[in-house]
């Protein structure tokens, strides 16, 4: 089962800073989930939706402008870091998904990407891109035939993991909350993975290895990796 780790090493780290990022990368996760918006004058920026929750900045992201975002203190003198600089910090040594926090343009997005794909920044076959917005997926499939989708959920739909196959979605990602052995079995023979958020206690990680889920996103990656280790 793998382990990626939400926002980065969040639990211990300040969540979505380079910091994080590389605490993940020391533990050797499998990849390594992050949130991705645009600011007000639409660059993409790694953080969550609201300001004041994790920085000293006040307001929502996506009305917020980059050179005052530049500005904040995202914890221990962390900054708010843009894509490229999370590209750059990870290159090639783990997957990453990005979650996409709010409908927005996605062209500046999707130029990014592929920008980097060719100078080889990273590979093609790292990256995840979920949402809970599933028109964005779709847009995203379009523009980019081969980019793995996640298909964010919070609940058990009446048709299981019908929806995602219809998305042509790589993964279903699911609360840990909303699941169950017929979702699983469901996903999987429609050649979906099934990963589940945020997993961090030690029956939540054992749970959710019974169920067979092919990876979990945790704030504290080493503690479920050490949980894992476990026979």
């Amino acid at each position: 089962m793998r382990v990626f780790a939400h926002r980065g090493a969040s639990g211990n780290y300040p969540e979505n800073t380079l910091s994080a990022i590389r605490a993940a990368l020391q533990a050797d996760v499998d990849g390594i989930e992050l949130d991705v918006q645009s600011c007000a004058d639409d660059y993409a920026i790694v953080h969550d939706t609201w300001l004041d929750r994790t920085t000293n900045g006040t307001g929502k992201v996506n009305q917020t402008s980059l050179q005052e975002i530049q500005t904040l203190d995202a914890g221990n003198g962390e900054f708010i870091p843009n894509l490229q600089q999370v590209f750059d910090e990870i290159g090639h040594k783990s997957m990453i998904n990005l979650e996409l926090k709010h409908t927005f343009s996605l062209d500046k997005f999707v130029a990014c990407i592929e920008q980097n794909i060719r100078q080889d920044t990273f590979a093609r076959e790292q990256l995840i891109v979920s949402s809970f917005d599933h028109h964005q997926l779709v847009w995203l499939k379009q523009h980019m035939p081969w980019i793995k989708i996640g298909a964010l959920t919070a609940s058990i739909p009446l048709h299981y993991a019908e929806f995602a196959q219809r998305l042509h979605a790589y993964s279903i990602h699911i609360d840990k909350n909303f699941i169950n052995h017929q979702f699983v079995d469901d996903a999987k023979q429609r050649g979906l993975k099934v990963f589940t958020y945020t997993v961090d206690k030690q029956q939540d990680i054992e749970d959710m290895r019974a169920l067979g889920v092919d990876g979990i996103f945790s704030n504290f990656p080493c503690y479920a990796k050490m949980i894992l280790s476990r026979s």
